[in-house]
């Protein structure tokens, strides 16, 4: 079965294509993207945005990953990412997003993130969605907060990010808990 798309009130959450690769690789490459996530390059070179767009389908096929293009719904404009890396052998999964810089503080990671809970727990009938922040971006916690997720401790100098430690911010839900805010 095919990725489906997902709808809010001013965005689709809709499967990356090609053609979304430069802007990609234009949100995702500024360096205060990359600063505050664990899997984004810096520099994001010619060429990375394809290699990861084109893992999206096999991924989903294979029932790993969930990712979507986070587009506004008036013109289709680009404005960041969203998914899930499941895990069927405990049912769960774990929430990653990114929003391009001109996209800040608009609310849009927070009804990204609502829907693809809905999606995670409605559709995928997970049992439990997890997701993470570094504790010098507490804007992202906020998101989860608002979500409906609980915050569920901080894990000190759990990461490292450009060759520093990190403390690493965890947030849960379980579906039992799941009710749409």
């Amino acid at each position: 079965m095919p990725q489906p798309s997902l709808e809010t009130k001013r965005l689709i959450l809709r499967p990356f294509r090609l053609i979304d690769a430069p802007a990609v690789q234009e949100l995702a490459g500024e360096r205060d993207i990359a600063d505050t996530t664990m899997n984004i390059p810096h520099p994001y070179e010619d060429g990375m945005a394809e290699e990861w767009i084109e893992g999206h389908e096999p991924g989903y096929e294979d029932g790993k990953i969930a990712t979507f293009a986070i587009v506004l719904r008036d013109d289709a404009e680009l404005v960041g990412a969203i998914g899930l890396q499941i895990d069927r052998g405990l049912n769960k999964a774990e929430l990653g997003y990114w929003i391009g810089k001109p996209f800040w503080n608009l609310s849009y990671a927070t009804e990204a993130t609502i829907a693809i809970l809905a999606f995670g727990f409605d559709e995928l009938r997970l049992n439990r969605i997890q997701a993470g922040h570094l504790a010098r971006n507490p804007s992202s916690g906020r998101v989860m907060e608002k979500a409906g997720m609980i915050l569920e401790g901080t894990a000190r100098q759990a990461t490292i990010k450009w060759g520093q430690y990190e403390d690493l911010v965890s947030y849960g839900i379980l579906r039992e808990d799941w009710i749409k805010p």
